[in-house]
């Protein structure tokens, strides 16, 4: 007898029965999903360090407008807080922290795009799988009952379609919630780092910003 990993994908399908669709459903959402993250985290992925680097030494060369173009190249978050600051130049500090505010209210959400939708998908699988192995019990049971009221001996082959449903579904759950789960982690810890620049950046900016507007008013 074949053990379940020899089994091909249609055959697993079939004996997982019906639950087997949305579970399948949640498997292919979430490899999308998870596919679309790490395409735009390394589209926006920037060398950090470097990036303030060379803005802060335009800003100390009073290249301001150069300063803006360098962030206008730069795709990450950060270059767009930093952007943000710089074109409110001159500005007192809580004008430009509230622009810098008012976009990464803007650059935060697009960082945590579909996450919930990934850890729906997480949590809901082992449900299905659970929802499963309750169906093909059921079914199991009903078996046992129709033959006993038939007066006839209930055999191995009668129960195993619906163990093989109960079983079948409860590892199709896990499998696509387990790594579901961890690429939610993933993306979370990716999306903190990403947060955690662009308020350092913030910081930094102003702090280096508004000494100079300072001194050109006294």
């Amino acid at each position: 007898m074949n053990s379940i990993w020899e089994m091909n994908a249609w055959s697993l399908i079939k004996t997982g029965g019906p639950i087997m669709a949305p579970i399948l459903l949640c498997s292919l959402l979430a490899l999308g999903i998870a596919i679309e993250k790490f395409i735009h985290f390394s589209a926006i992925k920037t060398n950090v360090v470097d990036l303030k680097k060379r803005i802060f030494d335009l800003i100390k060369s009073n290249r301001i407008k150069e300063a803006v173009e360098v962030c206008d190249l730069d795709r990450s978050p950060v270059a767009q807080i930093l952007k943000a600051g710089l074109i409110k130049f001159g500005s007192s500090r809580e004008e430009i922290k509230e622009n810098m505010e008012d976009v990464s209210l803007f650059e935060i959400p697009k960082l945590e795009n579909r996450l919930n939708a990934l850890a729906t998908i997480a949590h809901i699988t082992p449900l299905l799988g659970l929802l499963g192995t309750v169906t093909g019990m059921t079914t199991s049971f009903h078996t046992i009952q129709v033959r006993a009221a038939s007066l006839n001996p209930v055999t191995p082959g009668d129960l195993a379609g619906g163990i093989g449903e109960a079983l079948i579904t409860t590892v199709a759950g896990l499998m696509v919630a387990i790594p579901t789960f961890v690429t939610y982690n993933y993306c979370v810890s990716r999306i903190n780092r990403f947060v955690l620049d662009m308020e350092r950046a913030a910081t930094e900016l102003v702090n280096c910003v508004c000494p100079i507007t300072e001194r050109k008013i006294d």
